[in-house]
């Protein structure tokens, strides 16, 4: 595994720290502020195993909700719509496949435009 300098980009939800990067898989940490929400969106081809290491939040995804607590993981793969909502301030390390911009964002709280696909 590639190791990078640790880089910290704050977001209007909260920030992610980028952790690490290798040729099948990134690792960075998620942290959301109580009562935000992230896109409910998919992607294309990449796949995302989530673990929530302190806090709760609610995946909400095309199935239903379920809320994920601390030791909780789930895999989120391509084409899932799928949207986080913290429940508490929540920190979440995601492992996912690398170099892969091809998100769907579907409804955004934040601004971002929705992908002309929807």
């Amino acid at each position: 595994m590639r190791f990078v300098d640790i880089k910290v980009i704050d977001k209007p939800w909260g920030r992610e720290i980028i952790l690490a990067v290798e040729d099948e898989y990134a690792g960075k940490i998620l942290e959301v502020k109580k009562g935000c929400r992230l896109s409910y969106q998919y992607h294309e081809k990449k796949k995302e195993t989530m673990h929530v290491y302190e806090g709760e939040m609610k995946l909400i995804h095309e199935e239903g909700e379920i809320i994920l607590k601390p030791g909780d993981s789930i895999t989120i793969h391509p084409k899932d719509k799928h949207r986080i909502e913290a429940l508490t301030d929540v920190k979440i390390i995601e492992v996912s496949t690398p170099h892969l911009d091809d998100v769907v964002r579907i409804r955004d709280d934040f601004g971002r435009a929705p992908n002309p696909k929807e």
